[in-house]
């Protein structure tokens, strides 16, 4: 790979942003220039008239819902998918004014809100939805969108069960049917994906058998958009729109690795570096000594900020373009790093790590810390804690805004 474009201290273009000094030495930088890009990407891949529904759970996997909601608004995508009414209730909040769905039931008490903020809710379980629909409601109709159940084993209304629901739902005053969806178990396993497809398709005809309109339908998350499952009537990508391909995915189109590019990096300046004498015990245990001489860099972010305490004595980060070794147990708010075969001039305070993203020639992936912590890059990103302050910024690298616990500046 070539190396990335330097950029000024992130001080400097704070400052030239208007923008206060940062309140820890460390943070995530996420890219709103590869945010738009990427959703041209899966728009390109699943076709110019398909529409595109990224979702924006889990405060956007961990970059920000807010922030990236307005980018994504920006970039024109056509909705937002979330995962509890709260968030979609956040994004209205904020002025966020696409179309929402939340993909899991909603609490009867909180359907008058989701009415009075056009946020359409999902039905599959035949008691909840009985609950819906008998909630007192006024105002317009709400909308509902059906999750079928067709493989997953998690949510959703029987293939059989369809067609009366949406009968209920038609006789409905108060409610409406928009929308038709399932999830894929396993979109790279073409026989999975293949029955589930044929048993959406089956709840789809019954439904046009019973005499109703078949509303619009979606089915393919990232995985379906990168392997190619027909979107039917639209896509509602997740992972794959922050830069990051899916982890079971082994064959993945040449468009999508050119095009997709990861939206957040993590950065840290030392908050102490030290020489120390060998056999010296480094964290809580300790797990590690060091075997000589040794200058030790502690930065400042641990589990407490999503650095998870699995990747103790595992993880790297780089400095100057090099690779350096992650050492001693991952504490709350600290881990430590060894610098001592760093060229040139001692490593000190000024000095800026990467512990997600590019230096010079070297990258550190999403991928590369879910292998290490023996999990996936879903949890990851989404492990990033609130307390990490989030700089937003464009491809030029000017800073466009940043959130921080004391709220949004921009």
């Amino acid at each position: 790979m070539t190396g990335a474009r330097i950029e000024p201290p992130i001080e400097v273009r704070l400052a030239a942003a208007g923008l206060p000094p940062l309140p820890r030495t460390a943070w995530l930088e996420l890219d709103l220039d590869a945010l738009a890009g990427n959703l041209a990407t899966l728009r390109a891949m699943a076709g110019p008239d398909v529409p595109i529904h990224p979702v924006v759970k889990a405060d956007a996997y961990g970059h920000g819902a807010v922030e990236i909601a307005r980018a994504l608004e920006a970039a024109d995508a056509d909705g937002l998918c979330v995962a509890t009414i709260d968030e979609a209730l956040e994004l209205r909040g904020e002025g966020i004014g696409l179309p929402i769905l939340v993909l899991y039931p909603v609490p009867v008490t909180w359907l008058d809100a989701a009415r009075a903020n056009a946020i359409d809710v999902t039905a599959g379980d035949p008691v909840l939805l009985k609950r819906l629909l008998a909630a007192p409601a006024g105002g317009a109709p709400l909308g509902v969108q059906l999750e079928v159940e067709t493989g997953l084993g998690r949510g959703g209304a029987m293939p059989s069960e369809v067609a009366p629901i949406v009968e209920r739902i038609d006789a409905a005053a108060h409610a409406r049917l928009v929308g038709m969806w399932t999830h894929l178990q396993a979109s790279e396993d073409g026989g999975i994906t293949g029955d589930q497809l044929r048993r959406f398709d089956e709840a789809a005809g019954l439904v046009a058998a019973a005499g109703h309109a078949v509303p619009t339908r979606h089915v393919a998350a990232s995985g379906g958009v990168l392997t190619g499952v027909g979107a039917f009537d639209g896509i509602r990508p997740g992972l794959s729109t922050y830069g990051i391909l899916p982890d079971e995915l082994e064959a993945v189109p040449d468009e999508a690795r050119r095009g997709l590019r990861p939206v957040m990096s993590l950065h840290a300046r030392a908050a102490r570096v030290a020489d120390l004498p060998a056999g010296y015990g480094i964290s809580y245990g300790p797990s590690f000594r060091t075997q000589r001489p040794s200058r030790i860099a502690t930065l400042p972010l641990g589990y407490g900020d999503g650095f998870a305490r699995a990747l103790a004595n595992r993880a790297e980060a780089l400095v100057r373009g090099q690779r350096v070794p992650l050492v001693g147990n991952v504490t709350m708010d600290a881990v430590m790093a060894d610098v001592t075969d760093v060229p040139g001039p001692p490593v000190d305070l000024d000095d800026e790590f990467v512990l997600i993203g590019v230096q010079g020639n070297e990258m550190i992936t999403v991928e590369d810390l879910a292998r290490q912590r023996t999990t996936n890059t879903w949890e990851v990103v989404t492990s990033m804690s609130g307390r990490l302050p989030r700089v937003y910024h464009a491809a030029t690298g000017a800073v466009v805004g940043m959130r921080t616990l004391t709220g949004w500046r921009g």
